[in-house]
């Protein structure tokens, strides 16, 4: 009974997945492609959940949904963007699309022809953790990239960081006509530079 029940909802969450998928190309307003994108997110943590990999499904909802999601949301909407010249880059770049979309269908066939036949063998992985009842997911993934992929994490986060530092750089660059808010400016001011107080008799008026 509970093998059904997984099966069921495998299935459930791989016809959500691609349906989400396909309308996140598909829809002409990028706001519905974004929640098509939160959709797609959430059921293929779904799938994470059924394979027993709870950690990598959390990391999936609070990082992509909770983070990525929501900033793409936030930039769709703020953005001044112009459809109708969207619309025509879409058929400019169709044969490319079409070109990449061919060649990643027919990998995919190839690794499912080879995984149905018996074929296909996965490289041996080094640092691999034994799965056990007394180790989680978790303490399994932190030993294996805090040790043997210990270096490649930390240039992971360097490049991030650069990207950040990048991204504040460029939004920070003096351009004419933009007003930009001084903080030094405003800490370094005082009461006497901000309130003039002015004694009015009664009746009379601010000259």
């Amino acid at each position: 009974m509970a093998d059904n029940i997984a099966t069921l909802m495998f299935y459930i969450f791989s016809v959500l997945t691609v349906f989400s998928a396909v309308m996140v190309i598909s829809s002409k307003n990028p706001v519905h492609s974004v929640f098509f994108l939160i959709l797609a997110f959430f059921n293929a943590a779904g799938l994470f959940v059924l394979l027993g990999a709870e950690y990598i499904a959390m990391t999936l909802v609070i990082v992509y949904v909770g983070a990525v999601a929501v900033l793409f949301l936030f930039v769709v909407m703020m953005l001044n963007i112009n459809f109708a010249e969207m619309r025509g880059a879409f058929l400019k770049y169709l044969p490319v699309g079409a070109g990449v979309a061919a060649t990643i269908f027919a990998e995919f066939i190839f690794i499912f022809y080879h995984s149905l036949s018996g074929k296909a063998e996965l490289a041996p992985a080094r640092n691999i953790i034994e799965p056990s009842a007394e180790t989680s997911n978790t303490i399994a993934i932190g030993s294996v990239l805090y040790t043997g992929y210990a270096y490649a994490f930390q240039i992971a986060g360097l490049i991030l960081l650069i990207a950040m530092i990048g991204a504040i750089v460029l939004t920070k660059r003096e351009r004419a006509g933009v007003r930009k808010q001084n903080i030094a400016r405003q800490l370094a001011r005082t009461k006497e530079l901000g309130i003039e107080i002015i004694s009015v008799k009664s009746g009379e008026g601010i000259s």
